[in-house]
């Protein structure tokens, strides 16, 4: 697979508090590794081979403790937004920032925040529909957690809506780089509502994974998931 992704790792993580006040969250352990490695090794099982990460808030740290990705065979570079609690330019301010690096053809965006087992080479058929100019994007979605019960998007005929029963916006994305030609670069923005056009004009596809799914919110979730994932690893 030749496709790029992004991981998304310039939050503050207030939730996070106090452990985020000296560790990027991505940085966080879970269960002897730090959270964003779990992405990084589930892309390049997939065949994700250069991969680029936003920082901000204590973004060094990350370049420090990563590196260049050799560890992983794939090559990790940097879309700098400060270093500052409130620098990080958002998931749309992101990705614009970085698309020089993601290059001319479809990519990925992932959270550096979230546990899943998602097989990210399921994303090879969208993103070769992407490619083929079908659709303009992807989403992957995840059964509601207990914290936001409604939901973001519904799926109709294969296609994300905002009509219908919503299921949860799980931070993995697909998407053509033409839709954020010519944004401004350095401009804090999100994603939504900017994207609702697109979605509203059936150019989004979306799947509904049903696979374990965990954002990782709170110190207390962190402890919790890690004892559940300490029980399983313990036995096999």
């Amino acid at each position: 697979m030749k496709y790029r992704a992004l991981i998304f790792a310039a939050g503050r993580g207030h939730r996070m508090r106090p452990l985020t006040d000296h560790t990027p969250k991505p940085l966080l352990l879970l269960a002897g590794k730090p959270i964003i490695v779990w992405q990084i090794e589930a892309l390049a099982r997939a065949g994700f081979g250069d991969l680029v990460i936003n920082t901000a808030w204590l973004g060094k740290q990350l370049q420090h403790t990563l590196g260049c990705g050799a560890k992983w065979g794939v090559s990790l570079r940097y879309s700098p937004e400060g270093d500052g609690e409130q620098s990080a330019l958002e998931t749309r301010g992101g990705i614009v920032n970085a698309l020089s690096m993601l290059g001319p053809d479809p990519f990925v965006t992932v959270s550096g925040d979230i546990f899943t087992n998602y097989d990210y080479a399921r994303l090879a058929a969208p993103l070769a529909a992407i490619a083929r100019n079908e659709i303009d994007g992807h989403f992957v979605l995840a059964d509601n957690p207990i914290f936001h019960p409604l939901g973001d998007f519904a799926i109709r005929d294969g296609f994300a809506t905002r009509e219908g029963r919503r299921l949860n916006y799980a931070g993995i994305t697909c998407w053509h780089p033409k839709l954020f030609h010519g944004l401004p670069i350095g401009e804090k923005s999100r994603l939504f509502p900017w994207a609702d056009p697109v979605v509203a004009a059936n150019r989004i596809s979306a799947e509904h994974f049903v696979g374990v799914w965990e954002n990782i919110g709170t110190p207390e979730h962190l402890a919790e998931l890690e004892s559940r994932l300490g029980v399983k690893m313990a036995h096999g």
